[in-house]
């Protein structure tokens, strides 16, 4: 091979030893090219996370021979994707990204359920579809499906490995990007790696961090927090009997729910095997992995063991053999973590694009207050990415709201973080007077005062109820979102103004679990509503498809630079996105107000624009010597343009 850095003699030969000879010379060529140019970065992460070492080298001549027959293997409709994503690699940053999520058994029964639903998300505008986790997972709770029991076979009530292949082209085919988890801390107690660990064989025993008794579990649980209290207390539950009945007396690390056993990345055969996981989820058409729970997967005795620097090197070799195998498929952050650490993910050589949980969360603090302070604040200093990377902005999630907001952030504008999120906890639940919201609590620990909150937007922004001004929180919310640069992500649904689905309390294995209150049913009624203007769906589905029509024509809201705006009006947030049309500088001026009331944005705040602007939203032409005057949860996309 032809590379600018010599390989070690072992991988040399493994590569060789790979090589299909029904592979063409061109497909070689371009993995011989891909590895010259990837592989020296991921041998030197793997060194720094492991050290040198027989053992070492030889998981990687493993690992090389692994990624080399998967990219042999990869078919000739994603290689060329690969081909034009390394070609244009900020396709992801458009201004016509729309991003939609769900659960298929809930959205559309099955798999060939969803197929049916394509002309539908196409006439919406999507663009990426993530399909919460639908592989094999335990019966009846299984965290949402985040406890997988396998990574290479789908629910079987949601159809097969198959039919996801097939409804992978078919998106692909219409547009649409698909995305799937890649739950890579993790596995359930029922993956095959778990009971052959349970079953004793001690090489899946170094699969899981198992120890005989509790001295270094409570060590470990000196220094880290507990997750999900109401679950277990502490990070380690026992290890249940073998087989054969005889008791273990060991016990496993479990940072999330008792079923779900943390991997054991010190053990470098950890790595290869989910790096297989990964590559085969890769070659049957997932076009992004969102990475979850990264900020979990490396432990250190003395630490809080998150967020470690092993971390991210681990993250970053993932990506490098992505690069080797799999150029065209992206890296989806999710670290709902301090907001400092959460940007640390954000980088081509890692994390490609991440969930936004800053932004999402300040959108409900200032909807609660109506006042845009914290959010204005969290625009100037945390908006900005790296070059080649995005947000996924985001109303709701599938999951809880934590208020993630940074309390020193809080403390500059004379706000008490823990305060505030007693506040905002008890608002949300409708436990403060005049409260608009029906959300339900989350992980609630009086001990500590930590909450979350459960709850469908709809239901969050006043529709349950029925209070007058939740169709304008609704668009209000999502327009900040589909103006902020980045892709925005819909919870399907939401458009027709979906609300808390209470049914789960009757439900086994769902019932202690309240975010499931935000994952409702396909709510038909309301998607049967949406073009009836006088219905609260119709409201919705008209302001946010009008929205979204607006996005797509507006290319200065592509990409993620964005310079804020100080409308000298503590409920109004601004900011604006600078781009061209037809060679002239424009910049389109974005202003939302939190208030119940009407705000005004004065004169000499507007002072440094042209005198004019167009209001894309209306089409009129807005005179801004004479000031503005924004509605109750109003907002304007005004785009002006600028002398060349």
């Amino acid at each position: 091979m032809r590379v600018s850095e010599p390989l070690h003699p072992s991988v040399t030969a493994a590569v060789a030893a790979a090589r299909d000879p029904r592979t063409s010379a061109e497909h070689w060529a371009a993995i011989e090219a891909r590895v010259a140019r990837e592989w020296p970065r991921l041998e030197r992460l793997f060194l720094e996370v492991y050290g040198e070492g027989e053992r070492t080298r030889s998981e990687l001549a493993a690992l090389a021979h692994q990624l080399v027959v998967s990219a042999q293997e990869r078919p000739a409709d994603l290689r060329a994707v690969d081909v034009a994503r390394e070609a244009d690699p900020a396709w992801f940053t458009s201004h016509r990204m729309l991003g939609g999520v769900c659960y298929v058994d809930r959205y559309a029964g099955d798999l060939e359920g969803l197929r049916r639903h394509i002309p539908y998300l196409r006439e919406l505008g999507l663009t990426y579809l993530h399909l919460m986790p639908l592989f094999e997972a335990p019966a009846e709770n299984s965290d949402g499906g985040y406890a997988v029991s396998s990574y290479r076979r789908v629910n079987p009530a949601l159809g097969t490995m198959e039919q996801l292949t097939a409804l992978a082209a078919e998106l692909r085919e219409n547009g649409i990007s698909l995305v799937l988890d890649f739950i890579f801390n993790h596995t359930s107690d029922e993956h095959e790696w778990a009971r052959r660990a349970l079953a004793g064989e001690r090489e899946y025993e170094d699969y899981y961090w198992v120890f005989p008794d509790r001295e270094m579990p409570d060590a470990y649980e000196r220094t880290v927090r507990e997750i999900f209290p109401d679950d277990h207390p502490g990070s380690f539950v026992p290890m249940p009997d073998s087989p054969d009945g005889s008791r273990t007396g060991r016990w496993i690390w479990a940072t999330f729910h008792s079923f779900q056993w943390d991997l054991n990345y010190a053990n470098p055969a950890v790595f290869r095997a989910m790096a297989g996981e990964m590559l085969f989820l890769a070659n049957k058409g997932v076009d992004v992995l969102r990475m979850d729970a990264v900020a979990f997967i490396w432990k250190q005795l003395g630490t809080a063991c998150e967020s470690l620097p092993q971390a991210h090197l681990l993250i970053q070799a993932f990506n490098a053999a992505l690069r080797i195998a799999a150029p065209g498929v992206l890296f989806k952050s999710e670290a709902i973590v301090h907001p400092d650490e959460v940007v640390q993910y954000i980088s081509p050589d890692e994390c490609q694009i991440s969930y936004n949980p800053l932004q999402m969360a300040l959108i409900w603090s200032s909807l609660a207050t109506r006042e845009a302070n914290l959010l204005q604040q969290a625009l100037e200093r945390r908006h900005a990415l790296p070059p080649g990377t995005a947000w996924v902005n985001y109303v709701r999630s599938h999951d809880d709201i934590g208020w993630t907001f940074a309390d020193e952030d809080a403390a500059e504008l004379g706000i008490d973080g823990f305060q505030h999120r007693r506040f905002l906890n008890a608002f949300y639940v409708d436990r403060f007077p005049g409260s608009f919201a029906r959300g339900v609590p989350f992980q609630d620990n009086p001990r500590t005062g930590d909450c979350r909150i459960s709850g469908t937007t709809a239901s969050l922004a006043g529709l349950e109820a029925r209070d007058p001004g939740a169709v304008d929180r609704i668009l209000l919310a999502h327009s900040i979102v589909l103006s902020t640069g980045g892709i925005p992500l819909l919870y399907l649904g939401d458009e027709v103004g979906q609300l808390n689905d209470y049914s789960y309390r009757d439900q086994p294995g769902l019932a202690e679990d309240s975010r499931w209150v935000n994952r409702p049913w396909y709510p038909a009624q309301a998607y049967a509503n949406r073009l009836v203007p006088s219905t609260a769906a119709g409201r919705v589905f008209r302001g946010l498809r009008h929205l979204l029509e607006v996005r797509r024509r507006t290319p200065e809201l592509a990409g993620g630079t964005l310079v804020p705006f100080d409308a000298h009006n503590r409920h109004v947030v601004g900011y604006q996105r600078p781009g061209e049309l037809d060679g002239v500088p424009t910049t389109v001026l974005c202003l939302a107000s939190f208030a119940d009331e009407p705000q005004a944005v004065e004169p000499l705040t507007l002072s440094g624009m042209p005198a004019e602007a167009e209001d894309l939203l209306t089409g009129a032409t807005v005179d801004l010597r004479a000031g503005l005057v924004l509605r109750p949860h109003g907002f304007v996309w005004l785009r002006v343009r600028h002398a060349a």
